[in-house]
């Protein structure tokens, strides 16, 4: 037979009150009454009612996770992380996709609200006023976007772009395209605003193609914008639209690396199943996962109720075979 509170109460010699406070809000009782609830817990093999502790707690025990494409290969190591670390705090993770609409996704967040504790959005692309009329509602933490001085956890995008085109510039090229991906997207525009100032203090020229979708078809729709620009090198907005990349040039004899270089970015596996091989910029995805869900516990709990964004993750360029010298 499951153990109940009143068991818990009974063993640790204290009311079944002190045991719900132990365990919804340890802060509020002494730190001995907690170490004899949760001695008690762990002999007994309690397990508390999710129902009855959302009664008590007004919570859910959930949290929702919204992200633009779950068929895109770069959120699911973020979801998986993120699921992985919400099991150790015992939530419960609601995943949702928009489809890449900021309106759909909107929608989705006025639906969830009162279904979670609060959300994660992973690379929202509604705009900077929804957002922030968002997290005045519910506890709210960004990944992969920054708006003001909301709680979010970024990469380092200019650092990313710096290593690939300094990489270019050593193998000798000097006019290179960026394939762009959505106009939504805000890692988009810090991409494409990286690109332009590095480019200018190394004196390389840059020639913008896209917008295009950030699908292996956007990557072979943008492949013929770069080839009429006569371009020794690629930098695209995601290894999605590096393989796109590879796949139309390959269809019209062009030779990567041997006529065009190519750099993605995201690191997703396929990057490195394909022939050539994808050189691209790795992004710690495991760690933003994490990192989000620390942050939003974090909010939960009012601990670090100002929020703010914190020290970009680290990114790596990894060269493989899609870069080679100038031709």
């Amino acid at each position: 037979m499951a153990a109940t509170i009143k068991d818990v109460a009974r063993l640790a010699g204290v009311s079944q009150s002190s045991v719900s406070r132990a365990l919804a809000a340890p802060e509020r009782v002494r730190p001995e009454t907690r170490e004899r609830v949760e001695r008690a817990v762990a002999r007994l093999g309690y397990h508390p009612s999710r129902i009855a502790r959302g009664l008590s707690t007004g919570r859910t025990g959930t949290i929702g996770f919204v992200v633009p494409d779950i068929a895109n290969p770069f959120f699911p190591g973020i979801v998986k992380a993120a699921q992985r670390r919400s099991r150790e705090f015992g939530l419960s993770v609601l995943l949702a996709d928009s489809d890449e609409d900021p309106a759909i996704e909107m929608d989705l967040i006025r639906t969830l609200t009162k279904q979670v504790d609060g959300f994660v959005l992973c690379a929202p692309r509604a705009g900077d006023d929804d957002l922030r009329a968002v997290c005045d509602d519910i506890p709210v933490v960004l990944l992969n976007r920054r708006v003001g001085q909301l709680p979010s956890i970024i990469f380092d995008n200019a650092d990313g772009v710096r290593q690939a085109l300094a990489h270019l510039a050593a193998l000798g090229h000097r006019r290179v395209a960026y394939v762009a991906g959505p106009r939504t997207s805000w890692v988009n525009r810090e991409r494409l605003r990286a690109v332009r100032s590095v480019a200018a203090a190394m004196r390389l020229e840059v020639v913008e193609a896209g917008n295009v979708s950030p699908d292996f078809e956007g990557g072979v729709a943008g492949a013929d914008l770069v080839l009429a620009a006569s371009v020794t090198a690629v930098i695209a907005y995601n290894d999605m639209i590096g393989l796109g990349l590879i796949s139309r040039f390959g269809a019209r004899g062009v030779r990567v690396p041997d006529d065009v270089s190519i750099i993605g970015f995201d690191d997703i596996p396929a990057s490195a199943l394909v022939s050539p091989a994808l050189s691209t910029v790795s992004q710690p995805k495991d760690r933003c996962g994490r990192a989000g869900i620390d942050l939003l516990t974090d909010l939960l709990n009012e601990r670090g109720r100002a929020g703010g964004a914190r020290t970009p993750l680290p990114t790596r360029l990894i060269v493989r075979a899609s870069t080679g010298p100038v031709p």
